[in-house]
């Protein structure tokens, strides 16, 4: 079965294209007319569009001519899922958040896990036995950080994420900037650390799956063992689409 899967995010549009169960292209900030390209390129049977940003409904429209098979526009609190979706208020839930809680689950069946988005949002999502989504949290991403910092305060200067993931940040911070970068940088990564610690205790066994778009920035910093996996939005929303193909 060839699908193609596209995530549109607060910052950046994503593709997937599927061939049976293995991705075999994405690619990241695509255009509407580059996403029509790619599918027009891979001929997928069948699509599905998720969307935490926009309406789906003028993508799936583009979409429609090229995609002979089904296309879903995944609806977290309608859409049938191959997982229970035990969230309280599914209509607010995020399709990101959804579509990654389906990916962890087939990776890891019958295994609690955690899930941890880290892009524009910091989501922190449990996944009860590899089959019940419970919920989690949510908290400001790095650039948030960053910008909150600027936008409310009258004059500390707004700081980028840095583009080595690896680079050191200091403790201490011997200057203003470096004293934000330290704030926000060892903040972020000591919060995650924390709920990771607490969600460990609470749950022995326990999978912790790490994506989204800052993941590099996060993945030295985590303590324990942790599963990097950058297109888990994507491998979620083509299990998404093979459940309601196939049933």
């Amino acid at each position: 079965m060839r699908t193609a899967t596209l995530d549109i995010g607060n910052t950046a549009v994503k593709y997937g294209y599927f061939e049976g169960s293995e991705l075999r292209y994405r690619a990241t900030g695509q255009t509407l007319a580059e996403v029509l390209a790619l599918v027009q390129l891979h001929q997928p049977a069948h699509a599905i569009v998720a969307s935490v940003a926009e309406p789906t409904t003028d993508w799936a429209a583009a979409l429609r001519p090229l995609v002979p098979g089904q296309l879903l526009e995944l609806a977290p609190a309608t859409t049938p899922l191959p997982l229970r979706n035990g969230y309280a208020t599914p209509h607010t839930l995020g399709a990101d958040r959804l579509a990654a809680a389906v990916g962890a689950a087939w990776l890891h069946p019958n295994q609690d896990i955690l899930v941890i988005d880290a892009g524009t949002a910091i989501k922190c999502d449990f996944v009860e036995g590899g089959h019940t989504f419970r919920g989690g949290s949510i908290g400001p991403g790095l650039r948030l950080r960053f910008q909150a910092l600027h936008t409310f305060t009258g004059r500390l200067p707004l700081l980028e994420v840095p583009n080595a993931p690896s680079v050191a940040v200091p403790l201490i911070g011997d200057d203003t900037q470096s004293a934000i970068r330290s704030g926000v940088l060892n903040g972020a990564a000591a919060e995650v650390n924390g709920l990771i610690d607490t969600y460990r205790a609470q749950y022995p066994g326990l999978a912790v799956l790490l994506t989204g778009g800052d993941a590099g920035f996060f993945q030295p910093r985590l303590k324990g063992y942790i599963f990097a996996i950058p297109e888990l939005v994507l491998l979620g929303l083509h299990r998404i689409l093979v459940h309601n193909v196939e049933n």
